[in-house]
């Protein structure tokens, strides 16, 4: 037993110590640079050989040099662990074993994998300089942008955190790192472009313009920098930059309407910068007069824009010389003509209330010839139709004339002058009082009141016309009537208007479109809430209502007393204290839930200041209306709404070739 004893140990030190032997006798020989390298390649070799068609498989372009190349585990150069692929499942081995405690052995090998973070930190900064982060250990020799480093520094940092459990799985897939790091690469360079495209295709069509401009505003403030001017050879340089760029952008909105040495002086003027900067290193010399010009600049902004609203307004309330010539050949005419061509026919419908009334009140001849002609025009059936107009006594005896020779059709029309309302004087109406009043006149029309933008709209004769408010006493002018149609002379009609006789004003006085849209405003953008006879009646969120194409229930005016009504409040703001000069304020007080709303198909306004009318609304529209300063009949008017005015005007009229007024 004991023999056997004796055997059995001597053969357990054979199969145990001597390997340990043999192994520890290898270790003392692998310093030799030649020794390790065949020892690792030994052991890679060994380790591949169980997975080597499953790799092939998987990456069949690769070499077999490629694969026997350990990378990123035992080669010196290698930087980092960060792309050994996790999905290999590679089977533990005796051999996998040995090579960690031929790596724990290894002081340089082990500070190479000290910190991995830190590696990749490295990296990244040599990659945002230009380098690559993955330099010798890649066999690609491929750079990987900022964009993969901070993935990889991501991947690598769990690696960091997991080296501990799963060091050995780290540096078995070590051998599998070229081909996620080519890859890697590889769809970096596919992602640029695309990215580089959309880039490009979002770029404004403006960019170069505006980068001109940029350009043109440095140079200016590098030519008052006292540092550049005391060199007259870049002062010299830089004017000149100044007269190439601004040639370049004169009259240029787009990139595409640029010259083709656009670039080539782009470059020029940024070299001369350069230079501006090389002698001016102050920020705060540059900051201070660049927040200078801007200054400047919303100053002026500020004085042009007065100055545009002042003209604009002066252009509004000044009277063409075609239509000032018209009245004065009209009137010439009417005096000269036989008093029995003087009278108009029909007569006797003018008081039937069965009939469809209109009432229209206007100083201007012309513009009140197209409201009578497309009212005609678009009715069914015009014999029906009563036109009233009155006017002042300066255009009473052109625009009697000018309907005499100028008839409209079967529809009746009368033109009455408004000297012969005997029963409209001071002592009854109050407002005719404020506006006969010098204190009045002073304050709209003496120039040292026009002293802010907000009373510059006020500064118009219409304001100071009885005329403009003559629709407040519409009972008082046709007693006899129940209905009337009040139409602004800045209107053009494009259906037939009897309908809106028909519509149940359900116990209202006033029937109108509501105006509390997207460009319009309500209570409060008219009147003083700040007042309290105003807040204490009156809702500031209320809608407000559009003058200009209104149906008048005169019945229903009468029994509410709506012109007294009207004088009361006109009594209260004799010191303009609730509202400035107008009659949609007053208006809107008075007809306060005593308004019906109509569709707003019946009046599309804004056709005189707002050129973004939606097509549709002045297609469906029975009444589009001119209101604000850009009337049809003026030069400043807007072209794209000027023909649905002129289709109305005859202009080979005799009257208005005379008076030179074209289309």
């Amino acid at each position: 037993m004991l023999s056997l004893r004796n055997i059995v140990l001597l053969l357990l030190s054979i199969t145990v110590v001597a390997p340990i032997v043999l192994f520890t006798a290898r270790l003392s020989t692998f310093n030799s640079p030649s020794t390790k390298q065949e020892f690792i390649e030994d052991v890679t070799a060994f380790s591949l050989s169980a997975t080597d068609s499953e790799h092939l498989n998987l990456f069949p372009h690769e070499t077999s040099t490629t694969l026997k190349e350990p990378v990123g585990v035992y080669n010196e150069d290698s930087t980092s662990t960060k792309n050994l692929p996790r999905d290999l499942g590679l089977r533990e081995s005796g051999e996998h074993a040995s090579a960690r405690v031929l790596s724990a052995t290894t002081e340089e090998d082990q500070t190479q994998r000290d910190n991995p973070i830190k590696q990749v930190t490295d990296g990244n900064k040599q990659g945002n300089q230009g380098g690559s982060i993955i330099k010798k250990g890649d066999s690609t020799n491929e750079n990987v942008s900022g964009e993969d480093a901070i993935d990889v520094d991501d991947n690598d940092g769990k690696l960091n955190k997991s080296a501990q459990v799963s060091d050995q799985e780290s540096r078995i897939k070590a051998t599998k790192q070229e081909q996620p790091a080519t890859e890697t690469s590889s769809s970096v360079k596919k992602k640029r472009p695309i990215l580089s495209n959309k880039k490009n295709d979002q770029m404004p069509s403006d960019a170069r313009v505006q980068r001109l401009k940029d350009q043109l505003i440095q140079a200016k403030i590098y030519l008052s920098l006292p540092a550049v001017k005391v060199n007259p050879r870049l002062t010299k340089e830089l004017r000149l930059r100044v007269k190439e760029v601004s040639q370049t952008i004169a009259g240029a909105s787009k990139d595409s309407e640029l010259p083709r040495n656009a670039n080539e002086r782009m470059k020029k003027m940024e070299h001369s910068l350069m230079k501006g900067k090389l002698m001016q290193d102050d920020c705060s010399a540059f900051v201070k007069k660049l927040r200078a010009m801007l200054h400047s600049t919303e100053e002026q902004l500020r004085a042009h824009k007065k100055q545009a609203l002042l003209l604009t307004q002066l252009a509004a309330k000044t009277l063409p010389k075609g239509l000032h010539c018209l009245p004065l050949r009209l009137t010439t005419e009417y005096y000269y003509s036989n008093s029995s061509q003087k009278q108009f026919p029909n007569q006797e419908k003018l008081e039937d209330p069965q009939l469809y009334h209109y009432a229209i009140f206007s100083d201007n001849i012309l513009a009140t010839a197209v409201v009578v002609n497309s009212v005609t025009a678009n009715a069914k059936d015009a014999s029906k139709h009563v036109l009233h107009i009155v006017t002042d006594r300066l255009n009473y005896a052109a625009m009697r004339m000018w309907f005499l020779v100028n008839p409209p059709g079967k529809a009746t029309i009368q033109v009455q002058n408004i000297e012969d309302f005997t029963w409209l004087n001071s002592s009854y109406s109050p407002v005719l009082k404020q506006l006969n009043s010098p204190a009045m006149i002073d304050y709209y029309f003496k120039a040292h009141r026009a002293t802010s933008d907000s009373n510059l709209k006020y500064r118009n004769p219409k304001y100071l016309s009885i005329l403009n408010h003559l629709r407040f006493y519409l009972p008082e002018i046709f007693p006899k009537l129940n209905k009337v149609l009040f139409l602004d002379d800045d209107i053009v009609v494009q259906k037939d208007l009897i309908g809106l006789w028909s519509v149940d004003l359900k116990g209202n006085v006033n029937g109108a479109v509501e105006t509390c849209g997207e460009i319009f405003h309500r209570f409060d953008r008219y009147l003083n809430f700040s007042n309290p006879l105003i807040a204490n009646n009156f809702d500031p969120r209320a809608c407000g209502w559009a003058y200009g194409m209104n149906i008048f229930d005169l019945v229903e005016w009468k029994r509410q007393n709506i012109t007294e009504v009207y004088h009361n409040w006109q009594n209260l703001n004799h010191d303009r204290t609730l509202w400035k000069l107008g009659t949609l304020p007053p208006g809107l007080i008075t007809f306060w839930k005593r308004t019906f709303t109509l569709n707003r198909s019946w009046h599309t306004l804004g056709l005189g200041y707002n050129p973004k009318v939606k097509q549709k609304d002045i297609d469906r529209a029975a009444v589009i209306h001119y209101n604000g300063n850009l009337k049809p009949w003026l030069e400043i008017s807007i072209p794209r709404f000027r023909s649905y005015w002129a289709k109305y005007v005859n202009y080979d009229h005799v009257y208005l070739r005379e008076c030179n007024i074209n289309p």
